[in-house]
């Protein structure tokens, strides 16, 4: 069925239910640090369950162990968890699949008791046994959460998630260097080959980089047909490869901010992080590309083998309480999820609100990335513009 065929979305994500590509370390900065503490955590504002160190019965565990994704909430957030609560240690990976392995080699028993996989990855994770069901009476500011984003495909009852925050991706361009519009990937692909010639850089994610393709030539992003796929490598070898100056994950990071590329594909959240970096933001314009783009959602699980429960419900419903939600929006540049968020980080400070909160409009033609039987040959798509840039 094309994009143009499927029904209004009425939820976040589209129905399919297939394992997403793992992403890499874009829209993260650094490694977060482990942060220590003592004492009993005082109440927080907003619907607060309460504090931190304080679970249902009365009882915590003096540690927490989180395995997330690097640099992905506000420090400050995490420390006044830590200063008070538990004794916080936050680890961090680069893709589902690294996460994914280290639970399945530790057969459940990795030491971490939090985890924060993509949507698509849950029914994996829970049919293999390697997430815990949910107490949702242990999440007193459950009710925190907009239900627009409550009851996804993978966890239809959210047994065993909470979300944690969503993006998509696009693409960021130096009008000062391509003064046309741009506005769809076949824009993109035109662009990198004229205006962006030798100055165009693109993700390290196969989906992510084929999607483009496809994308501009009316194709399901996840299309697992072998012709397709076959004219999507020749045709991206031959015409993008070339016009390629780098490979670029975080554009946020450093990229755009010395404007070390005209065009690059890059995260929505990661963009404005750049932007915000640059001494001339209003030269750059970031893109949510026609006709569609990839969609994901990140979330809270509690790992089956998690020695610290109580702790890990204690976490996650002092990252759900309003104030802290705010405050990650803020630093990490992503709709967290919670009933209106957009008007309350707005409200808060939150510059370009329009790069963290795309409208409805653009969300309702978004696709969720899949990984389908021929995930080897868009990662060989990939392998293959990378040795023809460097030729």
């Amino acid at each position: 069925m094309s994009r143009t065929d499927r029904p209004a979305a009425s939820i976040l994500v589209p129905t399919a239910t297939a394992e997403r590509v793992g992403r890499t370390l874009a829209r993260r900065r650094s490694v977060l640090t482990a942060l220590a503490s003592t004492a009993a955590l005082a109440a927080c504002g907003g619907n607060s369950s309460g504090s931190a160190g304080t679970s249902v019965d009365g009882k915590v565990e003096d540690s927490l162990n989180v395995y997330s994704w690097a640099d992905y909430d506000d420090p400050d957030v995490l420390k006044a968890f830590g200063d008070t609560g538990p004794r916080l240690q936050v680890d961090s990976y680069g893709s589902n699949e690294e996460m994914l392995a280290k639970l399945v080699a530790a057969n459940g028993a990795s030491g971490y008791d939090i985890v924060v996989p993509t949507g698509v990855y849950i029914p994996q994770m829970s049919s293999n046994g390697l997430l815990a069901e949910l107490d949702h009476s242990k999440l007193k500011n459950f009710g925190n959460l907009d239900p627009a984003y409550l009851g996804q495909s993978w966890d239809p009852d959210n047994k065993y998630s909470v979300p944690k925050d969503w993006g998509t991706t696009g693409f960021v361009y130096d009008t000062t260097v391509i003064s046309r519009d741009l506005v769809s990937w076949a824009d993109f692909l035109d662009a990198a080959q004229k205006e962006g010639k030798g100055n165009t850089s693109i993700l390290e994610d196969p989906w992510e980089v084929t999607s483009m393709y496809f994308a501009a030539n009316g194709i399901d992003p996840n299309t697992t047909d072998d012709a397709e796929i076959a004219a999507c490598k020749e045709w991206m070898v031959a015409n993008l490869a070339p016009n390629l100056k780098g490979f670029e994950s975080n554009p946020g990071g450093s990229a755009i901010a010395q404007s070390t590329y005209a065009l690059m594909q890059c995260w929505n959240g990661d963009a404005r992080l750049g932007m915000d970096g640059s001494e001339e933001p209003d030269k750059w314009k970031f893109v949510y590309a026609t006709p569609t783009a990839n969609l994901w959602m990140d979330n809270w699980c509690i790992t089956a083998g998690a020695e610290h429960p109580d702790a890990a419900y204690a976490f996650i419903d002092f990252m759900l309480d309003v104030d802290n939600s705010v405050k990650d929006v803020l630093y990490i540049g992503y709709n967290t999820a919670l009933t209106d968020i957009e008007a309350k980080a707005t409200a808060a400070g939150l510059d370009r609100p329009e790069l963290v909160f795309p409208s409805q409009e653009v969300v309702d033609r978004l696709t969720a990335s899949q990984i389908t039987e021929k995930h080897d040959s868009i990662v060989a798509v990939l392998d293959a513009i990378r040795a023809a840039a460097g030729s």
